[in-house]
């Protein structure tokens, strides 16, 4: 896989284009990669025996890629192995903030999505394999992938994991206060931006953890 340049932005195609709100579409590396950098649960869409369906499953970035895994046994690990592939479209959002209008049909949400329309193949190469392992599990918890058994061969085995190249690919930002209409701002009703960000609680040890095993400094970190 050749490294796209950092500075060159995604080819916008009429997959890419939004029908409304073109001005909050980015073709930019930095806004797409700052989305997808900051979530680790992505929606996975692909078609079934005619019909359309979503999985929500984990995923990280690395460098143009995108990775995914399952069990061996599932459809669309199974469908990546060919050599053909799967099509797919792979979405992430983040939700940043409640809009409140005064009329209900101007209610909305800020936020930040990216969408990647591509191929999904099954990756092969064990240590490419390995390494996009470690990194999904260190999406999650950033130096969890060094703090934990590495899978055994069986294990592995059972393992697949799905890339998707990052190359028909767009972000969608809408940010700031409602759009209320100028015969609604007389009205007596609240309106504005409840902010909504993610947070981490207290880490809850395992029943059989032993005894005064401390809480490892980037689970700590997290909160």
């Amino acid at each position: 896989m050749t490294p796209a340049s950092a500075a060159a932005p995604y080819e916008r195609t009429d997959r890419t284009t939004p029908t409304r709100h073109t001005e909050r579409a980015a073709y930019d590396r930095e806004s797409v990669h700052s989305v997808l950098d900051s979530e680790y649960l992505c929606h996975l869409g692909f078609v079934r025996d005619g019909a359309p369906v979503v999985l929500p499953t984990l995923f990280v970035r690395v460098g143009e890629r995108l990775y995914l895994h399952g069990s061996t046994g599932s459809r669309p690990l199974r469908e990546g192995g060919a050599p053909e592939g799967l099509p797919v479209c792979v979405t992430v959002t983040q939700v940043n903030g409640l809009v409140l209008a005064r009329s209900a049909f101007h209610h909305s949400l800020n936020y930040r999505s990216v969408v990647v329309h591509g191929t999904a193949v099954q990756v092969r190469d064990e240590a490419e394999k390995a390494a996009a392992l470690d990194a999904l599990v260190d999406s999650v918890a950033p130096g969890r992938s060094a703090d934990s058994r590495p899978a055994n061969a069986k294990e592995s085995a059972a393992t697949a994991v799905l890339g998707v190249d990052l190359a028909e690919v767009s972000a969608k930002v809408r940010e700031g206060g409602p759009s209320d209409d100028a015969e609604d701002l007389a009205l007596p009703f609240w309106s504005g931006v409840v902010p909504v960000s993610r947070t981490y609680g207290a880490p809850v040890p395992a029943d059989d953890l032993t005894a005064g095993t401390p809480v490892p400094e980037y689970l700590a970190a997290l909160r």
